[in-house]
């Protein structure tokens, strides 16, 4: 089973004085296209990256503790609102009235509605007490809010964390709580009090746990889009500041990244009373359903990704490789692995991998060729340094020779290593001269670094 994703961003508009970035701008949805220059037709490599889509269709869940789901005794559940409507059962032998985890994450719209359910909190005054654990077994980059819907009504206190390592370690996204001083020694902030500077802040907000409104408000979130607005605007019209900040701010990419999330609920609804130990059937967790959009990150090196043997990956361009593009191919190591760059808008920069040099490194004499470069020359990856006498060039880096000829570009008989040269009787090749092989490289070689160094950059 595979499934691509595509980005759909936008299209730009540059000017000389100034850049304007109207509401469509950008493509990242390809990774490189043909064009033609100078040297014929060729490859522009550009900075891309996946569609964004619905990653809880490939998430797996776990739970803490593993036997916290209902119905295993059957349990009958009494309405928060209502300690003496007592009418819902939970049985994990009978699918109709079985709560698994599974019932998170699957199509809404249904009626009567579906959801993951908790045992009651039969062991009060001990806190009741789950760990939910969402994981990707891949890198993931969030491109909108996280939304829990709560069918029990909203936790009074819970915890969002995330992981960077695939669970070897947590850190606090956010902390949701009706008291936040009481809960967490915090003073309460919502998602508005924060700044360009303050945005990498853990907080803990009051918004979605406060007051007796769980029927009408069932939804906790995680606001990604709130964050996003504090450089792209309050409607995200200026996504080209985001996209630069992404680039150059420390940190602030990671902290939009994960591999896992784990929500830490700790103190279910209890309504707008005191605990009633009478009744503690009224009391537990229940999710209708979790949304966590994001696209798979690929260090801007691939605009698909591909959910293959129950595995994400990411399907590399750039010669990089990785199940997040994170390295050069083998034999594309002639110059450092770097994550592509959302910079210039609004192409950006590919920082492709670039073969490795094979053979002894030709460089240009600064005084003959009047040009003063450090790119290094490569083999058969130019129009002037083709292979010759029938040679075939492999991986733009090296030429194949026919079984008589041999040399960088093919260019010696390979009779003028054996006994009496070229020019022998047994040899069925005409003479040549010591110096003409040698001669005929340099000149190409040359003229291929001339031709090159007019577009070479100062810096590379």
């Amino acid at each position: 089973m595979r499934f691509h994703f595509v980005l759909t961003l936008w299209t730009g508009v540059c000017q000389a004085a100034m850049q304007h970035y109207p509401a469509a701008w950008g493509h990242y949805d390809v990774c490189k296209s043909q064009i033609y220059s100078d040297e014929g037709l060729t490859w522009d490599y550009m900075a891309c990256q996946p569609e964004a889509a619905d990653m809880t269709q490939f998430l797996k869940v776990t739970l803490d503790p593993p036997n916290i789901t209902c119905g295993d005794p059957p349990e009958t559940y009494c309405a928060l609102e209502n300690p003496y409507m007592c009418n819902n059962e939970c049985d994990a032998s009978t699918e109709e009235l079985a709560h698994p985890p599974k019932l998170m994450f699957d199509i809404e719209g249904r009626n009567p509605t579906t959801f993951w359910q908790s045992t009651s909190w039969k062991k009060y005054p001990k806190a009741l007490l789950v760990n939910i654990t969402l994981s990707w077994n891949k890198t993931i980059e969030l491109t909108d809010d996280i939304v829990l819907t709560f069918e029990s009504g909203r936790p009074e206190q819970m915890v969002l964390e995330k992981s960077l390592d695939y669970g070897r370690s947590w850190q606090p996204y956010q902390f949701y709580a009706t008291d936040c001083l009481d809960a967490f020694t915090m003073e309460p902030k919502t998602v508005q009090d924060l700044t360009q500077h303050t945005l990498l802040d853990i907080i803990c907000t009051e918004d979605y746990s406060r007051g007796y409104v769980w029927k009408y408000d069932k939804t906790v979130r995680f606001e990604i889009k709130d964050r996003f607005a504090l450089f792209a605007g309050p409607r995200l019209h200026n996504m080209a500041s985001l996209y630069g900040q992404l680039d150059t701010t420390k940190n602030l990419r990671d902290f939009f990244t994960i591999t896992d999330l784990r929500i830490r609920l700790l103190r279910p609804a209890t309504g707008a009373t005191m605990v009633d130990e009478d009744n503690l059937s009224r009391y537990f967790y229940a999710i209708s359903d979790i949304k966590v959009q994001g696209r798979c990150k690929c260090n801007l090196h691939a605009n698909s990704c591909v959910f293959d043997k129950e595995k994400l990956g990411c399907e590399c361009e750039h010669n990089t490789t990785g199940p997040d593009c994170g390295r050069c191919k083998k034999n594309y190591q002639g110059r450092a692995w770097s994550a592509g760059s959302y910079l210039p808008i609004p192409k950006g920069t590919a920082n492709t991998c670039i073969v490795n040099n094979i053979g002894p490194v030709i460089r240009p004499n600064v005084s003959s060729l009047g040009v003063a470069n450090r790119k290094e020359a490569r083999v058969c990856d130019n129009e002037l340094l083709r292979c010759q006498n029938g040679g075939v060039c492999v991986n733009n880096v090296r030429c194949s020779c026919p079984s008589d000829y041999s040399g960088l570009l093919c260019e010696k008989s390979r009779c003028e290593t054996e006994l009496g040269g070229c020019g022998g009787p047994n040899s069925g090749q005409p003479p040549l001269t010591p110096s003409s092989s040698s001669r005929l490289l340099l000149l190409l070689l040359g003229s291929a670094l001339l031709r090159e160094a007019s577009c070479w950059p100062a810096v590379l």
